[in-house]
């Protein structure tokens, strides 16, 4: 244990960190049991990973960036392992290219679980025992590992429903009696605008709590007033869009949009099957999800869409997109919904720095702050971002055309004069 003149505060802080990480590096395990060893294996575009691959990177990165600084006589449990397992730190060392992870056949996946655990009783042994000196450098890495772990669980969930979506068969994830769907329902709420008053508002993170580089520093922005949707836009809804011609109509789609959606051959949201889809044969709208193909659920937030998709949907309800502050700012206000837990939401904002943004020192400043180009900013969180992980000022990004992620979309407007 740490020394007998370690504050108790610091102790304390030292056992919920302890705890905090002996349940989320469990969760990444439980996001995986349902896996066979060939699903664990498999990648099926650049974009994504294998779960395997991503079991085994969280675990480097504790090593990388914890316990080779700042443990005391950390033996890396394969020095080979930073080329297969390095993501995109420059400054850590050459990496495997990222199209090409689901070709690691080896190790294997009891080797990557080997991985795991020896990392495992490393950071269990270097948070009872390091000297507060240590610590004081060491605790704020730890807890960005736990958080980077957590958005790689989301990764293993939406990676792994791409790739089961590329099989003909459309096997389900894990059975729906372990998380049961929502019954199709005939159609959502009356969606009702909710009048945001303009004027000079704070953003960014308030320091309460942990957050990312890219969420700070907190700074002031001027609003004009505006209109936001009290939920989100639905599946019948954007059903509508599609029988409407939505995806036939040029003039709904930004220049870009209209380029990808004719060649890739849009037509629905990712996994959205059509009526009389062979792989699938119904009469109605079916999409597929982690528990398979179910009946097209009216009610539920539209999912799988593109930024193009969003602003697309946007301009044929004679609304657009949020930008990111307005998101926020509405955050909390009485009579908004759906704010996280159902689908990241697409803002109409770039990712950009914020005024004074500077990033981590180290090699941890690789982590946010070398993308903010060519991406969209996302708010809110998805039914697969784990518990507690987002927060009103949590900012996701992606490029335009991504849409393997559940993100979709909530309507505003400006106010009228």
């Amino acid at each position: 244990m740490a020394s007998s003149a370690t504050p108790i505060t610091e102790v304390s802080a030292r056992r919920r960190l302890a705890q905090r990480y002996r349940e989320i590096r469990a969760y990444s395990l439980a996001l995986a049991a349902p896996l066979s060893v060939e699903d664990q294996c498999i990648q099926s575009m650049p974009d994504a990973s294998p779960t395997k691959w991503h079991l085994a990177h969280t675990s480097w990165f504790f090593e990388a960036v914890v316990l080779q600084p700042h443990g005391a006589g950390y033996v890396p449990f394969d020095d080979r392992f930073s080329l297969l397992f390095n993501s995109y730190y420059e400054s850590l060392g050459p990496r495997h290219p990222r199209p090409l992870r689901g070709l690691l056949t080896r190790p294997s996946l009891a080797e990557v679980h080997a991985f795991r655990e020896h990392v495992d009783g490393a950071v269990r042994s270097f948070i009872e025992g390091t000297e507060a000196s240590v610590w004081q450098d060491a605790a704020p890495l730890l807890e960005l590992g736990l958080h980077h772990e957590q958005q790689h669980q989301e990764l293993i969930v939406t990676d792994i429903l791409h790739a089961l979506s590329c099989n003909p068969l459309l096997p389900a994830y894990r059975a729906a009696d372990q998380g049961r769907p929502r019954r199709p329902s005939a159609a959502a709420s009356p969606l009702r605008w909710l009048a945001i008053p303009g004027g000079v508002k704070t953003v960014g993170h308030d320091d309460a709590g942990f957050a990312f580089d890219n969420e700070m520093p907190r700074h002031q922005v001027l609003l004009p007033p505006f209109l936001i949707a009290d939920r989100l836009v639905s599946c019948g809804e954007y059903a509508s869009f599609i029988a409407d011609g939505g995806y036939r109509r040029p003039e709904l789609w930004l220049s870009d949009g209209w380029a990808t959606v004719q060649e890739q051959a849009w037509g629905a949201p990712a996994y959205w099957l059509a009526p009389g889809d062979a792989r699938a044969p119904s009469e109605q709208w079916q999409a597929f999800g982690v528990h398979g193909v179910q009946p097209l659920d009216a009610a539920a937030p539209v999912a799988q869409l593109s930024f193009y998709e969003a602003a697309a949907y946007a301009e044929w309800a004679g609304a657009r997109l949020p930008t990111e502050f307005e998101w926020e700012v509405a955050h909390g206000v009485p009579g908004i919904g759906q704010m996280s837990g159902e689908v990241w939401q697409w803002t109409r904002s770039s990712y950009q720095p914020y005024p004074g943004f500077r990033p981590l020192s180290g090699a941890v400043g690789e982590y946010n702050g070398k993308f903010m180009v060519g991406q969209q900013v996302l708010r809110g969180g998805s039914c697969a971002t784990p518990k507690g992980h987002s927060r009103a000022s949590y900012r996701n990004f992606f490029p335009p055309a991504a849409r393997w992620q559940f993100s979709g979309l909530r309507l505003a407007r400006d106010a009228p004069p």
